[in-house]
């Protein structure tokens, strides 16, 4: 083989691990116990919105900033600061996923995603089909 098959078979191997490593998803789902375990990775995390506690937002201060709190899966609870504007809604959210790196006790949220109620999620149940009499008129 000449060098320069080589030097071309080492350029498409190369190219080919670029394009694998960008179209996987280097964040991982986790808890805060986690996260806080490696600072500076990215991960998402779902939990519940605490609305006992404070949300933080001041338009007039920075509009681009919010925070509040919350519990993820395994009970823990921490403080979220999101760096941008908070969204419409947001304290009726059911579940909520964060997705950021850890910074000492807070989580710093690149970006976010509510889980809402749903109109179509009640427990009222179809009333059963019943056989009707049509008279014939």
């Amino acid at each position: 083989m000449k060098t320069f098959h080589i030097v071309l078979i080492v350029i498409i191997v190369a190219a080919i691990g670029v394009i694998i490593s960008t179209f996987t998803d280097t964040s991982t789902y986790t808890n805060f116990k986690e996260a806080g375990r490696y600072p500076g990775k990215e991960y998402h995390i779902i939990g519940k919105l605490i609305k006992d506690k404070p949300i933080v937002y001041d338009s007039k201060v920075n509009a681009n900033q919010f925070s509040f709190f919350m519990r993820d899966d395994k009970g823990i609870e921490k403080q979220v600061i999101y760096a941008g504007s908070k969204p419409q809604d947001f304290e009726k959210s059911e579940q909520v996923v964060v997705m950021g790196n850890m910074e000492g006790e807070t989580f710093r949220a690149k970006s976010l995603l509510l889980k809402c109620p749903s109109k179509y999620n009640n427990d009222k149940k179809p009333e059963a089909f019943k056989e009707k009499e049509y008279k014939k008129g």
